[in-house]
């Protein structure tokens, strides 16, 4: 029988297509939900149990009993305090080892977190690794590509968004007839789209790109898009979306690719020079 796989879930749809890619292939799988962050209607067809992000010795103890040996990260979990995270005395620990990496950027937390978790014994997989079609391909998907202007502004908003990740920043730029309206940091992608539709100079125009960090460790926090980045996108008036192929995912590809269809936004995997 095939290694039961250990789900640690954040927010979003990736813990579900992960669930249910297991349940596919016949492989056990384990969910590991933080009440704080977890969507926990999705989880609730797959073993799981709940824990609150400060008690990681609880959480350590439910992997271990379950039997795993191997897992992924999946989804976003919102960092939160020192005064709200009331550690126990395994994450009591795993601060002390974090020390300023708790504060610093999302890719240094996540490295310190990957190596405490293989120092209790796990190995750790990249999502890409359970489901591989997820990950992003060279090209355009569906009927509708970037113009030429659009072109023009993806690759400043690249060359941007990979100097935005050597200091650990963020993901995601936007870009419009050349000008930059706003660079991903704390508030997330979604957030980020919102803000910066009340700075575009046109009706329509401008694109969202999201690329890995140069240094980004490949098995934890690439880059997703889905359906809500799409019509998040459409909503503010840009024309679509550029990622990384090879080194972002799309979540529900089929229905992604459908909603980005309807309603004429363009989604291009771009390989980085």
């Amino acid at each position: 029988m095939s290694e039961t796989l250990g789900i640690i879930a954040g927010s979003g749809r990736l813990p579900t297509q992960l669930v249910e890619a297991c349940q596919v292939i016949g492989r056990p799988c384990f969910v590991l939900a933080f009440s704080e962050d977890t969507n926990l209607d999705a989880i609730q067809n797959a073993p799981h149990a709940i824990v609150r992000l400060g008690a990681i010795g609880e959480a350590l103890k439910h992997l271990k009993g379950a039997g795993v040996n191997e897992i992924v990260l999946a989804g976003k979990v919102a960092r939160p305090s020192i005064a709200s995270l009331r550690p126990d005395f395994a994450a009591t620990q795993l601060l002390a080892r974090l020390g300023t990496a708790f504060f610093g950027g999302d890719d240094a937390l996540l490295k310190a977190l990957v190596k405490f978790l293989e120092d209790e014994g796990f190995r750790i997989v990249g999502a890409q690794d359970i489901l591989r079609s997820l990950v992003a391909t060279e090209g355009v998907y569906g009927r509708i590509a970037p113009s030429k202007r659009d072109s023009s502004d993806i690759a400043k908003a690249f060359e941007i968004a990979k100097k935005l990740g050597e200091l650990d920043i963020g993901q995601a730029v936007i870009v419009e007839n050349g000008y930059v309206l706003g660079v991903e940091a704390a508030e997330g992608t979604h957030v980020l789209i919102s803000r910066c539709a009340g700075l575009k100079r046109e009706a329509r125009g401008g694109v969202l790109l999201k690329a890995k960090k140069p240094q980004q460790d490949n098995r934890a926090d690439l880059p997703a898009i889905g359906i809500t980045t799409v019509e998040t996108v459409h909503e503010a008036g840009f024309n679509g979306i550029a990622i990384e192929a090879e080194g972002s995912i799309i979540l529900d590809r089929e229905k992604t690719i459908a909603r980005a269809n309807e309603l004429g936004i363009f989604i291009v995997g771009i390989r980085h020079a």
